[in-house]
């Protein structure tokens, strides 16, 4: 019988072993990414909700199911969690076939509907005719959609991803995602998507949880996060590399741009939030707001001219970084046919425009 969809509440606090101070929640039917780099926490998270691993404090509520709380000593043991886990490295049973690695998923269902409905699971990730087929006779992909069927066998309140692809090639990869993108849509169960990978998690995610040394940095809409990250930090964990340091000059008005002081440069930006006159700021220049500059624009304040020093094609864009000076450098993507057609190689001088509406103003490091 399918469980009611309930949404996942998660706050986990703890100085050792391990440093958490995490608080996230995801709703039905939505997919919460969490980025960080290795170590940050995220897999421990991701074991905390499944049970795996008892935090010291905090809890863990799905819908008003409390399954940990620290305060009150209540810890319900994993197998009662009704989560569904998937691993990088698959784990499944090498000895059973890939319905009965789905079948045993199914202690709640009587037979012969059980088998019925694992060989229906098998058919919806695309695995029909392969029923009978054991782990080693499958491929990577094949493999990870068994135990993507066989975490779903469990009808479960939250299915939980941890770094899902990472163990097939990237063709794989991309056909993975594809179909999980299709699967999600009719599951109204809260997902929660732990992967390194920053372009898997704006594909596939509604939101995004950025986690760094146990705690909770940011979490928001994929662009939301990417293009207005809270701090430099967060911003270079979403792969940001043109965040810099600067002054504010004159803060935005309700129908004028602000100005920030960038070493010797005065750029024009759209905003600048809660920053006034004379305060110091990081800033980010998203690739997205970096174009060539048109000849006529070269009085514009926010056009700079600098040098191409590094070229790296990706297919259909071309990843540029351009010297300004001896200290500051631009990083940003273009379409592989305009860096062709401009023929943009290592030691060409160009202009950039720096577009106002896309800067984003930070606090400074600390």
């Amino acid at each position: 019988m399918t469980r009611e969809p309930q949404p996942l509440f998660v706050a986990l606090s703890q100085v050792a072993p391990i440093p958490l101070e995490v608080a996230l929640a995801c709703r039905p039917g939505e997919l919460l990414a969490l980025v960080g780099p290795s170590g940050s926490g995220k897999t421990t998270v991701l074991r905390a909700i499944a049970g795996l691993y008892r935090p010291a404090t905090g809890r863990i509520r799905s819908g008003s199911e409390t399954w940990f709380d620290g305060e009150t000593g209540v810890v319900v043991p994993p197998q009662a969690r009704a989560v569904g886990l998937v691993f990088q490295d698959y784990a499944l049973f090498p000895h059973l076939s890939a319905i009965d690695n789905v079948r045993l998923a199914m202690r709640h269902v009587c037979e012969p509907e059980r088998s019925a409905a694992a060989a229906a699971l098998l058919a919806r990730l695309h695995l029909d005719g392969l029923e009978a087929r054991f782990p080693d006779q499958l491929s990577g992909g094949q493999r990870q959609r068994v135990a993507i069927a066989r975490a779903l066998a469990r009808d479960p309140r939250v299915l939980l991803l941890d770094e899902p692809f990472a163990a097939v090639d990237r063709m794989t990869r991309e056909r993975l995602k594809e179909e999980l993108a299709a699967l999600r849509r009719s599951l109204e169960i809260p997902i929660v998507l732990v992967t390194h990978d920053l372009e898997e998690a704006q594909a596939l995610a509604d939101r995004i949880c950025v986690i760094h040394a146990g705690r909770t940095l940011q979490t928001g809409a994929p662009d939301d996060v990417r293009l207005r990250p809270v701090t430099p930090l967060a911003a270079r964990l979403m792969g940001q590399t043109n965040v810099f340091q600067g002054v504010v000059t004159r803060a935005a008005g309700p129908n004028e741009q602000g100005r920030i002081r960038w070493g010797e440069r005065a750029l024009h930006v759209a905003h600048t939030g809660v920053f006034r006159d004379g305060e110091r700021v990081a800033w980010l220049a998203p690739s997205d707001f970096i174009a060539f500059a048109a000849q006529e624009a070269q009085d514009d304040a926010n056009v700079l001219s600098g040098v191409v020093t590094a070229t790296k094609p990706l297919g259909e864009v071309t990843s540029l970084t351009v010297r300004l000076d001896e200290e500051e450098s631009l990083r940003f993507n273009v379409a592989t046919r305009e860096v062709r057609e401009r023929g943009c190689e290592e030691g060409r001088a160009v202009s950039l425009r720096l577009m106002p509406e896309g800067i984003h103003l930070m606090p400074p490091d600390s």
